[in-house]
Parts: structure tokens; sequence; C-alpha cells
């Protein structure tokens, strides 16, 4: 069931989904400062971690990642079709990036992206976040890690479906989420990127 009125539904409800900022929700409720009044000011979990209260960062991260799964769940439950769960997924995708409740100005996707992917389909969820697990664990750069990780999620997708249409959805994800770490690519290209666990005091 494709229609065009259900694929604008479930891009509705994935949005929406996305929408909620757990990064400023958890800060508020450990009592922390708004993530983005430090650190990179990024309403994300990595920023969140910069507080030094690692269950928050922790909270945040499964928050931001369910919020990709739950909208190709909740999609396929009401039976609304693949092609139109995956769409709900990028929206939510979408919608953590440049979320109506904090003025169109959200986080980077990394781990809406990779909830994404493993409801979508798990075994690129589960390379990309190898990837990731292997390259923050290796060089400390989050950043760093997050990219690659996006980079080899379009060709999995491509290689374990078969679909055109995952491996563009998966393009797309990666290609946004790629431009929202371009300060980050800066930094890392002149050796200025925070490493996981430093405080950052300059913003971007």
């Amino acid at each position: 069931m494709n229609s065009v009125s259900t694929v604008a539904l479930a891009i509705a409800l994935g949005y929406l989904l996305g929408c909620i900022p757990f990064a400023v929700i958890t800060s508020r409720v450990f009592g922390l400062a708004d993530p983005r009044s430090y650190g990179s000011g990024n309403p994300g979990a990595t920023n969140v971690l910069r507080s030094g209260n690692k269950l928050a960062a922790i909270l945040t991260l499964v928050g931001d990642a369910l919020k990709g799964c739950v909208a190709v769940w909740l999609v396929r439950a009401l039976d609304m079709g693949d092609t139109a769960a995956l769409l709900a997924g990028v929206a939510a995708f979408v919608g953590h990036v440049f979320p109506v409740t904090l003025g169109f100005r959200g986080g980077k996707g990394v781990a809406t992206a990779a909830g994404v992917m493993l409801a979508a389909v798990p075994e690129s969820g589960l390379i990309a976040l190898g990837i990731w697990i292997a390259v923050a664990l290796i060089t400390r750069y989050s950043s760093l890690a997050a990219l690659i990780a996006a980079c080899s999620a379009p060709v999995s997708g491509l290689l374990y479906t078969g679909s055109s249409t995952v491996c563009g959805a998966f393009a797309a994800m990666a290609g946004l989420l790629i431009w929202r770490h371009s300060e980050n690519i800066r930094r890392l290209m002149n050796g200025s990127e925070s490493r996981i666990g430093g405080k950052k005091t300059v913003s971007g």
C-alpha cells in the first residue's frame, strides 16, 4: 500500500518523530546545560558527552536512534508498505537534522540514520555500526567514524537488497550527513577536530 496519501502520511509521521529533541530533553532531566550552549552547539549525543554525564549521553544516543527505528517499524506495523516505511525513516532523519521544535537547527543525524538503517536493512545497519566502532576506537574521532560509516551505507544497502530505492535513500541520508559535518571535515583536515572524550571549547 504505497499511494500518494499513504506515503505522505508516513513521511509526516516520520518527520514528527525525528523532531523530538532527546539531547535537550535528556539534558534538562539531568539538570545539565542546554547542549546548544556549549561545545559544538550540536544537540546530539557526542556533544552531551562533553558535559561529562555519560548516562545522559547514552540515553540521548538511544533516543535518537529509536526515532529512526520507530519511524520504520510504525509504518510497517500499520501495513503502509516497505517504500513508505523507508521514506518515513528518511523523514525522521530529516526531522532530527531540521526539527521544527528547535527552529530547524538540529543535530547531525548519525544516531538517527543508524536507527533507520538497522530497522530498514539490518545488515547495512550492523555494517555501518561496526565501521563506526572500529574507526572511533582507532582514531577517537566520532566525526570521521560517522563519515566513513555513512559512505558504506548506500553500497551495503544495494548489495543486500538489490534495491535502487534503498540505495538512493541511504545515499540521500549520507549526503546530508556529510554536509552537516562540513565543519568537522575542515577541522579534521587542519588537525583541530575534537576527539571522543575531549571537551571542545570552540563552536562549530
